[in-house]
């Protein structure tokens, strides 16, 4: 066994979560969570210490996490937006999106709570500025990120021995991005967005604070881009 410090990234197939990934991995032993094995596999091969966990998180049971005895850190990536009016989206929407970005985070974070507290451990949610301002057409996806703010939050208070971390990037140049553009009929301009890079070094700031220090939220924004 790895005597690295361990960290379990989900959505780690591409976009923000290979990012935090790759920026974890000098340092960690870490647990790359996704739905697409050979991705997974692709960014597991480019780091010294990683393993890939293909599992769909909104499954996710407590045979999953079997012989995870200790966990120093989950940053909870992965997600799903769609976009549109609340008077045109179905309930099936609302609750796939409350499903994947929310109910999904929190039951993950219960069964590995055992192996974060043992550790002493760090959670960060990687949220979006549609967790701090809901904009027309954004309804479903802005209410399940002010429902993740409001699960980190309790989080905290709950489990004082952890540092729990809400990360608030603006718009990131990832597939996610593209298909959100697509969806809201513009172009997909990767340089006037942050880069997952960016991001993920945010998310390792909050990480590398020093133990008297708990980063409990931190917000970034494209230099010059768009703001939400």
């Amino acid at each position: 066994m790895s005597e690295r410090p361990t960290a379990l990234v989900t959505g780690a197939s591409r976009g923000v979560g290979a990012a935090v990934a790759r920026a974890l991995g000098p340092t960690h032993h870490v647990i790359l969570g996704g739905r697409d094995e050979g991705a997974l596999a692709d960014v597991a091969a480019g780091l010294p210490d990683a393993r890939s966990w293909p599992v769909e998180l909104t499954e996710v049971t407590q045979a999953d996490v079997a012989g995870i005895e200790r966990l120093d850190v989950l940053v909870h990536s992965a997600g799903i937006s769609v976009l549109g009016s609340i008077a045109d989206l179905p309930a099936a929407v609302w609750r796939r999106t409350m499903d994947v970005n929310v109910v999904a985070v929190a039951e993950l974070t219960r069964l590995l709570l055992p192996a974060l507290r043992r550790a002493g451990g760090h959670v960060v949610c990687v949220n979006s500025g549609s967790g701090q301002r809901a904009n027309p057409e954004w309804g479903a996806y802005a209410a399940s990120k002010f429902a993740l703010k409001a699960f980190a939050d309790a989080l905290r208070l709950e489990e004082p021995e952890l540092r729990v971390t809400t990360v608030y990037p603006g718009r990131t140049a990832t597939d996610m991005q593209r298909e959100v553009r697509r969806q809201e009929g513009g172009d997909f301009e990767a340089e006037k967005y942050l880069q997952p890079e960016s991001v993920a070094r945010a998310v390792l700031a909050a990480l590398t604070a020093g133990p008297d220090a708990h980063l409990t939220e931190l917000t970034i924004r494209p230099r010059g881009g768009h703001v939400n």
